[in-house]
C-alpha cells in the first residue's frame, strides 16, 4: 500500500502567540519533529494549508479557514490524484507521532489517522451538505475506526503548553 503523510498546518494559531508550527523545540521547529515521526511510515509527504521548506504544499479543500477537516479532504485529493491508497495525518502540534498502522483514527487525537484515499469524495459530499465540519463529527459520521493509543499525546495549543512539554522532556532552557 503507497501512503501519504500529510501535515495538518493551516491554522492561525491564535492560540499559540505566534506560530506554533514554527516554534523551536531542542532547537527546530515543531513542523520538523512532526515530519521526522511521520516520514518512517509514508512513501512521499506533504504539508497542508502553509509553506514549509522541504514540503510540498497541498491547498485545504474546499477551502481555507474550514478548520482541518478541510485539510483533510485536500490530503485525500492530493492523495486519490497522485496514486496513493491512503493518507496517515498529523497535527502540526501534537508530539510524539505514534505509529499508525490501522484504518481510523488514533484514541486520544483525532488528527492522528489513517485514511484511504477513496474518501475524498464522501468527504467533499460531507463538507458540502453539512454544518458542522469538525473532525470528530466527520469520524462519527464516516464510521473511521478509534483506534488504541500507545502513549498519551501532548496537544501544543498554547505557550504555556509548549512550555510545560518542555519542561516535561527536559528540553527548557
Amino acid at each position: 500500500m503507497k501512503i501519504l503523510g500529510a501535515i495538518i498546518a493551516g491554522g492561525k494559531s491564535s492560540r499559540f502567540d505566534g506560530d506554533k508550527g514554527a516554534a523551536l523545540l531542542n532547537g527546530r521547529a515543531l513542523i520538523d519533529h512532526v515530519a521526522d515521526g511521520l516520514r518512517p511510515q509514508v512513501a512521499a509527504l506533504v504539508i497542508v494549508g502553509r509553506d514549509w521548506q522541504g514540503l510540498s504544499r497541498i491547498e485545504d479543500r474546499p477551502a481555507s479557514d474550514m478548520g482541518p477537516l478541510a485539510g483533510l479532504c485536500g490530503a485525500l485529493h492530493y492523495a486519490a490524484a497522485n496514486g496513493f491508497d491512503a493518507v496517515i495525518t498529523a497535527g502540526c502540534d501534537v508530539l510524539p507521532v505514534p505509529i499508525i498502522a490501522q484504518f481510523g483514527i488514533v484514541d486520544g487525537h483525532y488528527l492522528f489517522g489513517l485514511w484511504q484515499a477513496s474518501f475524498a469524495t464522501a468527504l467533499d459530499h460531507h463538507l458540502a451538505t453539512q454544518t458542522n465540519h469538525s473532525m470528530r463529527h466527520w469520524i462519527a459520521t464516516s464510521g473511521a475506526e478509534i483506534n488504541p493509543a500507545p502513549h498519551p499525546f501532548y496537544n501544543l495549543n498554547t505557550r504555556a503548553d509548549f512550555m510545560l512539554y518542555e519542561a516535561q522532556q527536559g528540553l527548557a532552557a
